[in-house]
């Protein structure tokens, strides 16, 4: 799967142009609001070189995106494999991570919904979740958007975040037979 189009966006394998594009995104306090940290350009660019080793491994992963003839990077959404223990792992999620300037477009509900179809679909994946803190309200509203839902009994503390607003996790989750378009039922 070397990359997905959708209407109006590309979710293409990583260029070493999109290195700085990704650091600047990392250090804008606004788009890492619902994280623990920003992240510095080292930092930025190790996590750039994990997501691009996991692409090329599995074939599938967190995607660059880019908006053709508006602009050649805004950031990544995809699927990721959570690399930590909970009552809901081991699980793949749908996650994004998009430039303040592209906020609002509705490009992450847009990509994301082009990732949960190659998880059903390409994949098989059963089920795929998201989260986010709880006070996260727009990232939730994306979930929502993309038909996922919640149950509060499956919130829980994220194990990599200390004590404040962000540990809390909402958890979102959808299955394949509850994906919008999906050619596949229960008896598959």
């Amino acid at each position: 799967m070397a990359q997905l189009t959708t209407p109006r966006l590309v979710l293409r394998q990583w260029q070493e142009r999109d290195l700085r594009s990704f650091a600047e995104l990392n250090a804008d306090p606004e788009v890492m609001r619902y994280f623990p940290a920003v992240l510095t350009r080292d930092e930025s660019d190790e996590l750039a070189a994990t997501i691009q080793a996991t692409l090329a491994q599995q074939g599938w992963g967190l995607w660059a995106v880019e908006v053709p003839a508006v602009a050649s990077f805004i950031g990544f959404v995809g699927l990721n494999s959570v690399r930590f223990q909970a009552h809901f792992t081991p699980a793949v999620e749908v996650g994004w991570r998009l430039d303040l300037r592209f906020w609002g477009y509705g490009y992450a509900t847009e990509a994301a919904h082009a990732a949960l179809g190659i998880g059903f679909e390409a994949l098989g994946l059963a089920q795929v979740v998201s989260f986010t803190a709880a006070v996260n309200e727009r990232s939730t509203r994306v979930m929502e958007r993309l038909g996922m839902t919640r149950n509060p009994a499956d919130d829980f503390d994220h194990p990599a975040v200390g004590d404040g607003p962000l540990r809390r996790n909402v958890l979102y989750r959808i299955s394949r037979e509850r994906f919008p378009g999906s050619q596949r039922t229960s008896d598959d």
